[in-house]
């Protein structure tokens, strides 16, 4: 099936999720993200700002930075189809509505990031598979962006088991995750 095709079903069911269920599903997924090993040894979390019942991500940033995480957010230059990666210092007084109209740092607030200082990046997706393979939002952002992180950094994205699909078809350019965590389970990937 068309990715465009499969990216505008879930989104409409994703989109249909109330709320309620939204908060307590994203509650379920942060609390089972911060019990991970890899997220008790991260030192700098990267984690995108939620946007139209995306997996809630305000409980993470809370939660990292009265945990003494340094947490790190994309600000997006759309003309390069780039991630700036910014440090967070006051959350939420340093974030405004960016070019897709997603919270990111205001220009005053930006503070530069190096890709390689990243030990855990939590992606965001519109599906994922088994394999951790992931349909984004057709941008290629993030594959662009985890090409930049170092070889020993974990990338997770966060799910409603409503976006997992049992295979995706995967380009050469797209970038798998290490983990999908739903409200339901940890899915692993075989790392070589």
């Amino acid at each position: 099936m068309l990715k465009s095709i499969i990216r505008g079903d879930l989104l409409k069911r994703r989109r249909a999720l109330p709320p309620g269920e939204v908060a307590k599903k994203s509650k379920k997924i942060i609390k089972r993200l911060v019990e991970m090993e890899e997220y008790q040894n991260a030192s700098v979390i990267m984690t995108y700002l939620h946007f139209r019942n995306e997996v809630e991500t305000d409980g993470l940033v809370r939660q990292a930075m009265a945990d003494g995480k340094r947490v790190v957010v994309p600000a997006t230059d759309v003309s390069n189809r780039r991630i700036i990666p910014s440090l967070l210092v006051k959350y939420p007084e340093d974030l405004a509505p960016g070019p897709l109209q997603i919270m990111e740092p205001k220009a005053s607030s930006l503070r530069l990031c190096r890709p390689a200082l990243i030990d855990l990046v939590i992606v965001p997706g519109v599906a994922f598979d088994l394999e951790g393979n992931r349909l984004g939002y057709g941008g290629g952002f993030y594959d662009r962006f985890l090409l930049l992180t170092k070889p020993e950094a974990v990338s997770i994205g966060l799910s409603f088991e409503l976006q997992v699909l049992t295979r995706l078809e995967r380009c050469p350019h797209d970038m798998p995750v290490n983990y999908v965590l739903t409200e339901d389970r940890v899915i692993e990937m075989k790392r070589s």
